[in-house]
């Protein structure tokens, strides 16, 4: 008899996480292995936001902080909302948490009662439909295709809305299509959120500076004032300013919801890092270098990736626009048989396939809600990322009719 409760077992760990872990073994066990399964930027934290976690630990800054982040951190995000998205918000409107993930996961507790329902569109980042799940509501997942960009239309949303739907999950760019709403799509959206005012969004905008080819990544809020009041907007420093470790993410939003995500910390996780604050504090108000040398870079890893891609028969996929992931269906392998006679059924087989075969680890596009297809991050340097498309292309010409 299982002392685990039926909301835990209803609920998988991270493929994410999974399928990072395993690549990092067998790197340990001497297998050539190339890790791009996982969305870490392969940058170093710059030296300035490194300096300013180092003082503050030489400073004494080693004790409790208020549970919603330092003052002058939360000074610091107000700052950023007001520069950034043309947003003012008070200190009392920010609340920071470790990383965006449990940020997310205490919105949903607090709001969400039993089979509320939460609209996510398709694919999604892995967590959010688990979330919903153990705050007790009901993952609406509306699918989107290649066809419209993997970007949800104001006739899906509208027909997906019912009186029981509580939240939208938005995500632009996204993980993992790297899909990035315009202004007029996000006003399209608007407009039918307008009409149901009982449905709040919540905005992820966690890869907000990393929209390529000249495009803008554009808070809802910011096109659509009126549903201020029921939007939060999630975001941190780990993307954009390589500090996935750090663990610092914020949201901002009514002070009624910021003070339940408060609560919730309070008897959780306390607070965060008061050195990961200090660190954060540096990033949101020094210079912003990294970031656009970050997002150029990217764009030419992006670039190479989608070139090496395109010379392998039986993918195909949208070139990302924001965030560092491409998102590849392989409808056109889906049957075929490897050299050791296993045929591939499913994007969980080809995910397996590549890795035991070429040694690259990817993400299935299962884990996403979207199949058959599969997630790669190009966030590696640039000669990982040629040596990975081309095992991927030795990979596909191995699988046989």
């Amino acid at each position: 008899m299982t002392i685990i409760n039926q909301r835990v077992r209803s609920i998988r760990q991270s493929a994410t996480d999974v399928v990072s872990q395993l690549a990092k073994q067998l790197v340990a066990e001497g297998h050539p292995v190339i890790n791009l399964s996982i969305g870490e930027p392969e940058p170093d934290t710059p030296e300035h936001v490194k300096q300013a976690a180092i003082a503050a630990i030489q400073a004494g800054e080693t004790k409790y902080t208020a549970v919603a982040g330092t003052a002058e951190l939360r000074r610091a995000v107000v700052a950023k909302f007001a520069r950034e998205n043309d947003l003012e918000f008070s200190i009392e409107q920010v609340t920071v948490g470790c990383g965006g993930k449990p940020l997310i996961f205490y919105a949903l507790q607090a709001t969400l009662e039993q089979d509320d329902e939460v609209i996510i569109p398709a694919p999604y980042w892995v967590s959010y439909p688990d979330m919903v799940n153990l705050a007790g509501g009901r993952a609406v997942v509306v699918p989107t295709t290649s066809h419209n960009g993997y970007k949800l239309s104001p006739e899906a949303l509208e027909a997906s809305i019912t009186p029981r739907t509580r939240w939208l999950i938005l995500n632009s760019p996204n993980n993992p299509t790297g899909a990035t709403y315009s202004t007029q799509e996000l006003r399209a959206l608007g407009d039918v959120l307008e009409r149901h005012p009982h449905v709040w969004v919540l905005s992820d905008e966690l890869y907000e500076h990393l929209a390529f080819d000249g495009k803008c990544a554009t808070s809802i809020v910011t096109v659509v004032p009126s549903l201020r009041e029921r939007t939060l907007i999630l975001n941190g420093v780990s993307k954009a300013y390589a500090m996935t470790g750090w663990r610092v993410g914020y949201v901002a939003g009514p002070t009624e919801l910021i003070n339940a995500i408060n609560a919730l910390q309070s008897q959780t996780i306390t607070h965060t890092s008061s050195i990961s604050q200090a660190a954060a504090i540096a990033a949101l108000n020094g210079p912003r270098d990294f970031v656009d040398q970050h997002r150029d870079s990217l764009q030419k890893r992006r670039d190479a990736l989608v070139t090496g891609l395109k010379e392998v028969e039986g993918l195909s996929f949208i070139t990302p626009e924001g965030a560092f992931y491409a998102f590849v269906a392989i409808d056109g392998l889906i049957g075929k048989t490897a050299p050791d006679g296993t045929q591939i059924q499913s994007d969980a087989d080809f995910a397996a396939y590549l890795l035991k075969q070429v040694n690259v680890a990817v993400i299935p596009g299962e884990a996403f809600g979207c199949s058959p297809c599969f997630r790669i991050c190009f966030a590696a340097p640039p000669e990982v990322i040629s040596e990975a498309t081309q095992r991927i292309k030795v990979a596909c010409q191995q699988l046989q009719s």
